[in-house]
């Protein structure tokens, strides 16, 4: 297998490009004796694209690390959080990384030996809330990770890629790998990114069900996200069952775990055979696949109303390719804090995590029997 592509190197050019497209204030850049000066007080190094990228411009704002006024305490908690996460899971959740000596019986004992242990870790630096870039000073093309405890996901294949996917929903179209050892280890089997499979459970129960999963997959195709074969199969399975045969559902839905490279082909012919190709819609506005999130901003709503879909996840897939890329609708605006809150840190050490699903269930309830779609 060959290496994956290196990103380039970001400009201040094509810093200020990507800046412009934030719609966030930009205050002026931090100088290299600022940057620096971060540095040393924090004690951790900016890699090279995100000091590139601090140089061009200072965004402003929630959710931005404020570099140059921001309150001390603030951004070094911010900094902690990586490994802080972490230690939660090891006191409430039994994680125990692999590279650590063997694990203590006390959980206090185990905390402080995680702590101790943990005490090298290459730095993570935060980007926009709990996205993160690892710090090395001097290195390009770190992929952006989006970091809740141990729930450690791809969220960009570098900076760059992440500013376009977070913000206006493109993307490179590239697979991120892991570069840095420590945390690798989380994502290190190279599933867990932002544009992965939808992690719903099938629901169908009737024939137009089934073929509006195959439709949903479809659209889903469209604005750039993934499907594992076994997902399509599994929808091809559903939809035998419930008699939606097409000369390649059996097909698709026969394949060996040998055959998963022919699942993608069938897959196009299925849309084909139930005449879906020429009902997706288009990219016709000035939003990237407009018409296409709304439908399935509203389909992922119903499978978390209908328990096929975890709140926090949907929620975290409707924030990442609904809220952001449809220029953040006002209609949407409390289903995202409620996203929000339930990823907040101080929520999670205070374990009221779970607490904070039924919200996201209630306002998913509230959205889908209000007229759509709801800009607000």
């Amino acid at each position: 297998m060959s290496p994956p592509p290196s990103p380039r190197p970001l400009t201040p050019q094509g810093a200020r490009a990507l800046q412009g497209m934030l719609r966030y204030e930009i205050g002026p850049g931090l100088g290299e004796r600022e940057l620096d000066d971060v540095e040393a007080r924090f004690g951790f190094s900016f890699a090279a694209d995100h000091r590139v990228f601090l140089g061009a411009g200072l965004p402003l704002g929630t959710y931005w690390p404020d570099w140059r006024d921001g309150d001390p305490g603030q951004l070094a908690d911010l900094l902690a959080r990586p490994v802080e996460g972490m230690l939660f899971d090891v006191e409430r959740n039994g994680f125990w990384h692999p590279s650590w000596s063997p694990r203590p019986p006390g959980t206090a004992e185990a905390v402080r030996v995680a702590r101790a242990e943990s005490a090298g870790v290459p730095q993570l630096v935060p980007v926009f809330g709990h996205r993160f870039l690892p710090g090395t000073a001097g290195e390009w093309g770190h992929p952006v990770l989006s970091v809740q405890q141990t729930d450690i996901i791809f969220y960009g294949n570098d900076l760059a890629d992440y500013l376009r996917r977070e913000f206006v929903g493109a993307s490179s179209g590239l697979t991120a790998h892991a570069t840095v050892d420590f945390w690798s280890y989380f994502v290190e089997d190279g599933s867990h990114d932002a544009t992965a499979p939808t992690p719903y459970t099938p629901y169908a129960r009737s024939a137009r069900e089934a073929v509006e999963c195959f439709r949903m997959l479809a659209l889903e195709r469209l604005i750039g996200r993934r499907h594992f074969p076994a997902q399509l199969i599994e929808a091809a399975l559903t939809a035998l069952v419930l008699d939606v045969d097409t000369e390649s559902v059996p097909l698709l839905a026969g394949l060996t775990r040998a055959e998963h490279d022919r699942a993608e082909g069938l897959f196009e012919q299925v849309i084909d055979e139930l005449g879906l190709a020429g009902s997706l819609p288009r990219d016709d506005t000035g939003l990237p696949w407009e018409a296409a999130r709304w439908e399935l901003v509203r389909w992922w709503l119903r499978l978390i109303v209908n328990g096929s879909l975890d709140p926090g996840a949907g929620g975290d897939v409707i924030a990442h390719e609904g809220w952001r890329p449809l220029s953040r609708p006002a209609g949407l605006a409390p289903l995202f804090a409620k996203v929000e809150a339930h990823n907040d840190w101080a929520a999670i050490r205070a374990g009221t995590r779970a607490q904070l699903a039924a919200p996201i269930v209630t306002e998913a309830e509230r959205l889908l029997a209000g007229p759509w779609p709801p800009r607000g």
